[in-house]
């Protein structure tokens, strides 16, 4: 079982928390989810910058939005529960979710993040949430804009364009998108349903 002592074995945190994430997943050899983080992290402080909000605690929930990547997909569940992170019964059926609540953990645990807005950034920042804060969709969307995967994503032309309308609309753009292919999905996370729900109420009364 993997633990929090085991992970910060012979870690020490940098001087700042970009170098801090950066120096704890290479020494975990996880140099693409640092890269990753970085971008992440730079798109935040973007997305914050067009609408106003605080720029430094979107850029800090970008840095350590995945920090729990390291976590092997088949543990998250069990170390979720050896940890007492809550899981919910439709995550265990896809542990590769539960990385955002444990992302969250972590942040609090080995760096010190005691923000709860920032925490609750990265805790939703795969799925978002109903009554998701302003920080909450600046850290979804940057997650979606700069994306882990392979190539173009698909509906980044779109997001882009709502993000030009409003923080909401590039929010839904997203949760839209996984709607309509829900079918499709290994599962449909509540907290997905409950943003779907109500950003879609939100963006019909802007327009």
């Amino acid at each position: 079982m993997t633990s929090i002592g085991a992970l910060t074995e012979n870690f020490t945190p940098s001087a700042t928390y970009h170098d801090s994430m950066v120096n704890f997943l290479l020494k975990h050899g996880d140099s693409f989810t640092a890269t990753h983080c970085s971008q992440v992290a730079t798109e935040c402080r973007r997305v914050a910058a067009i609408f106003g909000l605080d720029e430094e605690k979107a850029y800090v929930a970008g840095l350590f939005h995945d920090i729990s990547a390291i976590i092997p997909k088949p543990e998250r569940c069990d170390v979720a529960d050896a940890w007492g992170v809550p899981v919910l019964e439709v995550e265990r059926k896809f542990p590769m979710i539960v990385h955002q609540k444990l992302s969250a953990h972590m942040a609090s645990t080995i760096f010190e993040i005691s923000d709860s807005e920032i925490l609750s950034a990265i805790g939703c920042h795969t799925t978002l949430k109903g009554g998701a804060s302003n920080l909450d969709k600046v850290v979804f969307v940057a997650d979606k804009i700069r994306w882990d995967q392979e190539g173009r994503p698909p509906y980044l032309t779109s997001l882009l364009a709502a993000l030009k309308r409003s923080l909401d609309d590039a929010a839904f753009c997203y949760v839209n998108y996984l709607w309509k292919r829900r079918k499709e999905l290994p599962i449909m996370h509540p907290w997905l349903e409950a943003a779907y729900i109500e950003l879609s109420h939100l963006t019909e009364s802007a327009s």
